[in-house]
């Protein structure tokens, strides 16, 4: 891929589990937001989800009908259990849409949280790392994988639903 395509063309990595669909992608910029908000609306993004740092306007994003969230946490660490629960708070909210999470790369804060949400979703520890993985190479550090392997699952995204029982 040419430089400056890849410039102006963010990664993105579409996961779908069960009810639950996510976009993983690196950090736009003001440089290439347009391009990103295209890519957002053509997988019917929802929600956006920041982890890093500030590196864009986010009023395009808003002004397209994406809701905005920050979440910002430190580079290379897991969330703290505030992130935590805001984000599983927004993933119940956005069931219906796809929510896009970025960080710089897109390769650690990122993932962490979609595996997260897996996990809450009924993936096994192992099973959420591995899937994450197989659409994101790269994904994870030893602190990450960690928090992972250690992540208690409330099974909060589960569909409780279980439909008609006949006595």
């Amino acid at each position: 891929m040419p430089v400056a395509q890849f410039l102006n063309n963010p990664s993105i990595t579409e996961l779908r589990y069960k009810h639950l669909r996510f976009l993983i992608t690196d950090s736009p910029t003001n440089e290439n937001i347009q391009s990103f908000i295209e890519t957002c609306l053509k997988y019917d993004v929802t929600a956006l989800i920041r982890v890093s740092e500030k590196t864009y306007d986010e009023k395009p994003i808003e002004a397209a009908g994406i809701k905005v969230h920050n979440l910002e946490y430190p580079d290379g660490s897991a969330p703290d259990p505030i992130v935590r629960n805001k984000w599983l708070n927004i993933v119940k909210e956005n069931k219906n849409g796809c929510i896009a999470v970025h960080c710089v790369h897109g390769l650690g804060r990122s993932p962490v949280l979609v595996a997260m949400a897996l996990r809450e979703a009924g993936m096994t520890r192992q099973e959420s790392i591995d899937f994450v993985r197989s659409h994101r190479r790269g994904s994870f550090n030893v602190r990450q994988l960690e928090f992972l392997q250690n992540y208690q699952s409330g099974h909060r995204l589960v569909n409780k639903h279980v439909g008609c029982l006949i006595m």
